[in-house]
């Protein structure tokens, strides 16, 4: 069964957009983030005035990229995950709120996804993870801006740098979520939060999300994403790239060696 994205427009303006990948626990590839992006540029009709991202069958949120489905990455053109920092920019970037439910595994791509929700719910059984030093990848700055930006530096560059899961509980202190409720009562909760967000004026909120945006730490300059990109193409070049992905595969640590 393929991975793909299932929507539901409710009576109350929200729209539900659900991942659904269930032999990959919800993980994203490509052709679900095309999906996504054509959802994000038909929810601008008048009737849809919140988002809500969430996990088909509440038992993962999102497990990352789909590994599987990473392509290789050439000399020059596109690197392998652009077309998910530009989906995830489309989504943090979009005129409607939006809310991430977070029930179970929110890793790497998944993590990002939510932190590129404006609000997160998660379910008690939450568990988020940024993994790609794990991998040997040079995580997005993009990505790692949101991170940044939604706890403390520290954390974040703990989060990163030592691939820990977070549970729950730490996220919530950590401010990587905004609320956390019994797994049974999760959905109901991230729903009514949607539903709130759906009932206030939808210019106001269009206007005060694009002056967070602006209020927000600046990214890198020019010089200095150009910069991250030789590194990030270096990173998904080398052999500890293709190591720590077979490694995962292969349920195993990973031997790394630095080249």
């Amino acid at each position: 069964m393929r991975a793909a994205l299932h929507i539901e427009d409710l009576p109350s303006g929200v729209r539900v957009l659900s991942l659904s990948n269930p032999t990959r626990r919800n993980a994203l590839d490509d052709a679900l983030l095309g999906e996504l992006r054509v959802a994000l540029g038909s929810a601008r009709a008048p009737a849809i005035r919140a988002l809500l991202v969430r996990g088909e069958g509440g038992r993962a949120f999102c497990s990352g990229y789909d590994l599987t489905r990473l392509p290789d990455a050439l000399e020059s053109g596109p690197l392998p995950d652009d077309l998910l920092a530009d989906t995830l920019r489309l989504l943090e970037t979009h005129a409607l709120p939006t809310v991430a439910l977070v029930q179970g595994p929110a890793y790497g791509a998944g993590c990002d996804l939510a932190l590129a929700c404006d609000l997160r719910v998660g379910a008690t059984d939450a568990v988020l993870c940024m993994p790609p030093a794990r991998l040997g990848i040079v995580y997005s700055a993009d990505g790692i801006r949101r991170l940044t930006t939604a706890t403390r530096p520290s954390f974040a560059k703990w989060m990163v740098l030592t691939a820990t899961p977070v549970t729950a509980e730490r996220a919530l202190a950590e401010g990587l979520l905004d609320e956390v409720l019994p797994t049974a009562e999760a959905e109901a909760g991230a729903l009514a939060l949607c539903e709130t967000l759906a009932r206030m004026a939808p210019l106001a909120v269009a206007g005060m999300k694009e002056t967070f945006r602006c209020l927000a730490p600046q990214g890198p300059t020019p010089e200095q994403d150009a910069r991250l990109r030789a590194l990030r193409r270096e990173a998904f070049q080398s052999d500890d790239a293709r190591e720590g992905r077979a490694a995962f595969q292969e349920k195993r640590p990973p031997r790394f060696t630095g080249s």
